[in-house]
C-alpha cells in the first residue's frame, strides 16, 4: 500500500495539474469506486461538476481536494477525497487517450485539457465527496494523527504519545491515531536507522531514543521523497505514470538474506502482524521482554 512518501508525491502532481481547473464533467465506470460516498454514483458526479479544484491536501495516506464553488456561491465546504488503497492510481492522461483496463472514474474540466483518472486494478481504493470540518479536514480524515512532515506535528506530543503506550515500537509506528503515513516499509527503514527493534516495548523507550527514530522517519521519508517514492511493481505510480525508485536505496525493508550495510550481518525476516519485519540481529539487538 502507498505510504507517505507515495502519496504525497501524488499530490504535488495534482497540485501542479488539475488545482485551479474547473469541472467539466465527472462519470463513475464502476460503483465500487465510490462505495465510500453514501449518495452513490450520480450524486458523486453531481457534487463534481461546476466546481473548481483547491490545492490538494495530504494528511498521511489520505488525500483531498476541497471543493470551490463559483466566486458568487458558498465557500468551499465539501472536498474530494481519495485513497489509494493497494492499487489506486490517479493519472493525468490526454481526453483522448486509450482508456485503461482498470479506469473506474473520470473528471473533465471546463478547460479541455487533461483529464484526472482514477485507475484501481484491485479496486481496494475509492473516492468520494465528504464534508470538511471546522478545521478544514475531510469529516472521515478527521480521526487521523497529523504525520512527521506536517508543519504543525508535535514532536513532544509524539515522544509523550509513544512511550506511555504498552506495545512494540513498530505497533506504535503503524498506530494511525499516534502518527500517520507511516507504513511497513518506512517503519522497518526509520528502526533500521535508529538502530532499534521493531518488539522494543515502547514503555522502555527512552525520550532520547523515541526523538532518534522520529528524525529517522522524516530522514527516510524525505530521502523517499526525492526519488519518487517506492515502487515494488506497476502499480504504484504517479500523476504522469511514472514509478519510484526508492526501493534502490532501502537497508532493511525486502532486504532478508542480504548483508547490513551498517554491519555485514544478514538481515533477517521475521512474521509481524500477517506481513513481515526485516531487521539486522547485530544493530537491531531484541530487548530482554520484547513486546511481539
Amino acid at each position: 500500500m502507498p505510504e507517505l512518501p507515495e502519496v504525497e508525491v501524488v499530490r504535488r502532481g495534482l497540485a501542479a495539474h488539475v488545482a485551479g481547473r474547473t469541472v467539466r464533467e465527472a462519470a463513475v465506470l464502476h460503483p465500487r469506486a465510490v462505495r465510500r460516498h453514501a449518495a452513490g454514483p450520480q450524486d458523486f458526479a453531481d457534487r463534481l461538476v461546476g466546481a473548481r479544484l483547491a490545492e490538494p491536501q495530504r494528511r498521511g495516506k489520505f488525500l483531498w481536494v476541497p471543493l470551490e464553488r463559483p466566486d458568487d456561491g458558498p465557500p468551499a465546504d465539501e472536498a474530494l477525497v481519495a485513497h489509494l488503497g493497494m492499487s489506486g492510481q490517479l493519472l493525468v492522461q490526454p481526453e483522448d487517450a486509450p482508456a485503461e483496463t482498470h479506469l473506474r472514474a473520470r473528471v473533465r474540466f471546463a478547460d479541455g485539457g487533461p483529464e484526472l483518472r482514477f485507475v484501481d486494478q484491485r479496486t481496494f481504493g475509492g473516492l468520494a465527496v465528504d464534508p470538511l470540518t471546522a478545521d478544514a479536514v475531510p469529516a472521515p480524515v478527521a480521526h487521523i494523527a497529523r504525520d512527521p512532515l506536517d508543519p504543525a506535528f508535535d514532536d513532544a506530543a509524539f515522544v509523550a504519545g509513544l512511550r506511555r503506550r504498552r506495545t512494540g515500537l513498530k505497533r506504535a509506528l503503524l498506530d494511525q491515531t499516534l502518527v500517520s503515513g507511516i507504513g511497513n516499509i518506512y517503519a522497518d527503514e526509520a528502526l533500521w536507522a535508529a538502530r532499534l527493534h521493531y518488539a522494543r516495548p515502547t514503555e522502555t523507550t527512552t525520550r532520547r531514543e523515541a526523538a532518534t527514530l522520529l528524525a529517522a522517519v522524516r530522514d527516510v521519508m524525505a530521502a523517499a521523497l526525492e526519488q519518487g517514492g517506492t515502487s515494488f511493481d506497476a502499480l504504484y505510480v504517479n500523476v504522469n505514470g511514472e514509478s519510484g525508485y526508492f526501493d534502490r536505496s532501502l537497508h532493511a525493508y525486502g532486504q532478508a538474506g542480504r548483508a547490513c550495510a551498517r554491519c555485514g550481518t544478514l538481515i533477517r525476516r521475521d512474521a509481524f502482524m500477517g506481513r513481515s519485519s526485516f531487521s539486522c540481529p547485530a544493530c537491531q539487538r531484541v530487548p530482554r521482554r520484547p513486546h511481539w
